[in-house]
């Protein structure tokens, strides 16, 4: 009997001895000015490759995109575009299909972009499409529903992701598409008129 809470008693001292020095193995190590645990590489930057904006030209931004801090945090996952009910809504640049039916109530289409990792995502639309076409830049994917939305007017939400991340649309947009207006010609100061 009392070789085995011996044994037992030993075997408990051994665990505590284990754990007391893991613990000043670790301590020492983070006092020691180790570097910090290596940060997941930064996101890659989204290729500017949209030949058109999916309404519109160019359609009134009711809010931007507004990554949330954490996964499951609040944030704004996309660009909402104002627009009518019943308008057209198109492919930003070519790709295919990946999914064209209803989601919590709504009409969404999302677009897998040739020749690269990314997906765009367009709702509430009343798709024209199916999975699995393959699209060009402008093509219609669908119409815009009058289905509530959370803008204060009917308006598309324009996503982009790269794999589970939300990315910002925008950025698909090269400078031409983002302008506002035409170029317009100064006057040159001191030259002749």
């Amino acid at each position: 009997m009392r070789t085995r809470r011996h044994d037992r008693n030993a075997r408990t001292a051994q665990a505590l001895l284990l754990a007391l020095l893991l613990t000043l193995l670790t301590c020492t190590t983070r006092a020691s000015g180790a570097p910090p645990p290596t940060p997941r590489a930064p996101t890659p930057s989204v290729p500017a490759i949209a030949r058109t904006w999916p309404v519109g030209s160019p359609p009134l931004v009711l809010r931007g995109w507004e990554p949330p801090a954490t996964v499951y945090a609040r944030g704004h996952r996309g660009v909402d575009l104002a627009t009518p009910a019943g308008a057209e809504v198109r492919a930003v640049a070519a790709g295919r299909v990946s999914f064209a039916g209803r989601v919590a109530g709504r009409g969404v289409v999302s677009v897998e972009l040739a020749g690269t990792d990314l997906r765009t995502t367009y709702e509430p639309v009343t798709a024209t499409v199916k999975k699995g076409d393959e699209i060009e830049p402008g093509a219609v994917v669908g119409t815009v529903e009058i289905t509530g939305s959370h803008c204060p007017t009917t308006c598309v939400h324009w996503g982009l992701l790269r794999g589970k991340t939300y990315l910002d649309p925008l950025a698909l947009l090269p400078p031409w598409l983002l302008n506002r207006g035409p170029s317009r010609l100064l006057p040159v100061l001191g030259a002749p008129l």
